[in-house]
């Protein structure tokens, strides 16, 4: 049997199936006391939800990021804190390791004077001594062989472009008399004169367009000069 809308009697109970009243989808107005939104409002309340909601998720961010900004200062602070703490440690006992190491530093320094004094004091005595033990080998060699400055007259002559018309050479007056007793042609040739003021070694010789001097001490001070320059190149060497 089918009943006239269309359903069909349970066979074995013999029940009648109910229909369910579905709800509506959109509610109707049931009277005058519910309000009634019309466009305008409708839009009105749609943007201050929207405003309410854009309010409390900002201040949601505001507080989260507050709170994530606090932890992430809290540790970026310790570390640089940390950080500045120990260069400043460093500088404190670096300035305190200066200060207390700043008389070995004083004493180190006068320590390198008085040696560099002492070195240079050292070398002065050499030269000094050098200069000595020289001239007494000059005058012992002369008062052996005199005739030893013949050989620089002759070096220094050889020497000359041409060959000088007027000739005077001094000497010594203990070295002439030697050279005059070994070999007293050569005080007329060469015209020897004893000069009272010239020390033993010294030999000075004037043409008439030349005078050289060519004694021992010249050339000792030529070859001390040469030697202190090596050994104190910050002085100049005084002849003696």
């Amino acid at each position: 049997m089918v009943l006239k809308n269309g359903l069909r009697p349970d066979t074995a109970t013999g029940d009648i199936p109910r229909l369910y009243p579905f709800p509506p989808l959109r509610k109707r107005p049931s009277g005058d006391n519910e309000e009634q939104l019309d466009d305008t409002q409708y839009q009105q309340r749609l943007v201050e939800g929207f405003q309410e909601g854009v309010s409390q998720g900002f201040a949601k961010g505001v507080e989260e990021g507050r709170e994530k900004g606090f932890t992430q200062g809290v540790s970026q602070g310790f570390i640089e804190g940390n950080l500045k703490g120990r260069i400043e440690a460093q500088q404190i006992e670096k300035a305190a390791f200066q200060q207390a190491s700043r008389p070995f530093s004083l004493l180190i320094e006068q320590m390198n004077q008085a040696l560099a004094g002492h070195e240079i004091r050292r070398r002065e005595e050499l030269l000094q001594l050098v200069e000595k033990v020289t001239h007494q080998v000059i005058r012992c060699e002369l008062a052996l062989q005199p005739t030893q400055i013949l050989a620089l007259i002759d070096e220094a002559l050889a020497g000359l472009p041409t060959k000088p018309e007027q000739l005077k050479i001094y000497l010594n007056p203990q070295e002439f008399q030697r050279i005059q007793d070994i070999e007293p042609e050569k005080t007329l040739d060469w015209g020897l004169k004893a000069d009272p003021e010239m020390q033993v070694g010294e030999c000075r010789i004037i043409t008439e367009s030349a005078e050289l001097d060519i004694g021992c001490k010249h050339r000792l001070d030529q070859c001390m000069q040469g030697l202190q320059a090596n050994l104190l190149p910050e002085t100049s060497y005084e002849a003696r």
